[in-house]
């Protein structure tokens, strides 16, 4: 998936758990699928899971997933990841690693879901972790999008599309800032990074994006649900004022074409694909 990624294995998991944890070294280690585009996990036992970057891991011990996800969960209606250890770089791998608890569920294709019920699932979940205090909390991935204008022009220049993309991009810049206080938010709430029960939402993971600021990166999930008639009623449960909801267009669309100039159908189809879905619902509205 990227040309300079670590092939991360078990026996290589199996060495750090002896290593450095040696009383979970001993528990069943599945590999869990679908892979992420920057970790590797595998589960451990029933009740943990190991996380490891592929790419361009820690170099510093803690965190802010350490810090904050055990101050989070309390918090949210729906399951999060709360970190139980955190292993450190060696003579076989460069960086520091996780363990987390295993949050139950499964990844499931969008086009399995009831798009209205993820739609009312997310929502609320936005909302709640929107009320989370914001004092003394990390900065996010919401950052103002002239801050991300110089990467997007990159990608778009790589992309093409025509005039209609970028003029999507354009309509999302000169969209007033946002004004309020920085609020929390998970900063990738993709469908992969969703866990499915019995049809419905039921846990999210992968909150290294994690933080304060915009709100306007979370509300971009109104795209990812594939549906127009989602897309509304996520706007409907949610109310987003105007400029905040033409910045979280702006984010699908940035998003989309960064993930389309960069990976292929063949490298990672799933994504690839989403964001063809995402790109094509953003320009419709």
């Amino acid at each position: 998936m990227h040309a300079d990624e670590l092939e991360i294995d078990e026996g290589l998991v199996r060495r750090l758990l002896r290593e450095q944890f040696p009383r979970w070294a001993g528990l069943p280690l599945t590999r869990a699928v679908p892979s992420g585009t920057d970790n590797a996990v595998f589960r451990l036992g029933q009740a943990m899971s190991v996380r490891l970057a592929r790419i361009e891991g820690p170099t510093v011990p803690g965190g802010k997933e350490l810090d904050w996800l055990p101050k989070l969960a309390p918090q949210l209606p729906l399951s999060i990841p709360v970190p139980v250890g955190q292993g450190a770089p060696n003579g076989d791998y460069p960086w520091y690693w996780d363990i987390h608890t295993w949050v139950a569920g499964e990844t499931v294709p969008m086009e399995q879901l009831d798009a209205v019920e993820a739609a009312h699932d997310m929502a609320g979940f936005v909302a709640a972790l929107q009320q989370v205090g914001p004092a003394d909390a990390p900065l996010g991935r919401g950052i103002p999008l002239a801050e991300r204008d110089e990467g997007a022009r990159y990608w778009l220049a790589r992309f093409g599309g025509g005039p209609s993309v970028a003029a999507a991009w354009e309509r999302a810049l000169a969209a007033p800032a946002w004004s309020g206080r920085p609020v929390w938010h998970h900063g990738d709430l993709d469908v992969r990074n969703w866990l499915v029960q019995d049809g419905r939402i039921s846990g999210v993971i992968d909150w290294g994006c994690m933080g304060v600021g915009d709100p306007a990166c979370d509300v971009m999930v109104a795209w990812k649900l594939h549906s127009a008639a989602a897309r509304d009623a996520f706007r409907e449960a949610l109310p987003t004022d105007d400029a905040t909801w033409d910045r979280a267009r702006g984010w699908a669309v940035s998003q989309a074409v960064a993930i389309l100039a960069y990976y292929t159908p063949e490298n990672n189809p799933i994504l690839y694909h989403e964001a063809e879905s995402w790109l094509e619902l953003a320009l419709s509205g």
